[in-house]
């Protein structure tokens, strides 16, 4: 299931409302961006995208 939305939270916030952001991840597809001093640090993804970018990551490159 793709993200519909995205979203973006502060370190300090995401502490306060981790349950729910999780459930949005699970439930709705969202991908979150964490920031800290206003700068991206790191994203909650679903599963599957997070799989998806794993395997990618892990297959041999291609060959010209």
């Amino acid at each position: 299931m793709p993200a519909t939305t995205s979203a973006e939270i502060g370190v300090r916030e995401l502490r306060a409302t981790l349950s729910e952001v999780l459930n949005d991840t699970a439930v709705r597809g969202r991908i979150t961006y964490v920031t800290s001093h206003g700068r991206r640090v790191a994203a909650i993804v679903p599963v599957p995208d997070a799989e998806a970018v794993e395997t990618k990551r892990q297959a041999p490159p291609a060959e010209s």
